[in-house]
């Protein structure tokens, strides 16, 4: 998915709403820009991890879900740990951290006049949920088996996103600046 997908197709069932807002406050900000000459740059991430997360099943997102369940089910000796789906989908993920260094890099070091409003910010990578699942249960430490359970939702089949726009301007410094860019 790149910048310029926004708004050329349907909208995800499951997050409709959440998609919806999010490009209303996308676009006011281009024609603000435009109208204006503010400044307002949208950093999309991809799925984010870390710190803050909710490490609950009801709450969680992936890496914090998987987390929960391998490590509740090591400390209770669950002879296995259920994940929804076949394990085929693919996701794009980002430590908070890195997530925090692409933010101040963008504010500090880029205009949207020169780069557009919209600008994806990920690793341009992405790893399969069962992948995904057998590293944090090698991580955990969790001695037991992984079921998939394909009669639950996969969820989209893949997200990854185009992070090209926001490679070309990762090294770029704006010359009032004296901070070094931060690795993306």
């Amino acid at each position: 998915m790149n910048e310029d997908d926004i708004l050329t197709g349907a909208f995800e069932p499951t997050n409709e709403g959440y998609a919806i807002a999010k490009i209303a406050g996308m676009k006011l900000c281009e024609y603000s820009n435009r109208q204006y000459g503010t400044n307002f740059l949208n950093l999309m991430p991809c799925n984010l991890y870390g710190f803050g997360d909710h490490f609950e099943p009801a709450k969680s997102h992936v890496v914090s879900a998987l987390i929960y369940k391998f490590h509740s089910a090591k400390q209770k000796r669950l002879p296995s740990v259920e994940v929804w789906g076949t394990g085929a989908s693919r996701r794009e993920l980002l430590f908070v951290d890195d997530m925090v260094d692409a933010m101040i890099h963008f504010m500090q070091q880029v205009e949207a006049k020169d780069i557009g409003t919209f600008v994806n910010i990920g690793l341009g990578q992405d790893i399969a949920i069962r992948d995904l699942a057998h590293t944090i249960k090698d991580v955990v430490g969790y001695a037991g088996e992984i079921v998939f359970d394909a009669s639950k939702p996969d969820g989209m089949p893949r997200k990854l996103m185009d992070v090209g726009r926001a490679a070309r301007w990762a090294g770029r410094r704006r010359s009032v600046s004296r901070r070094p860019a931060p690795d993306l």
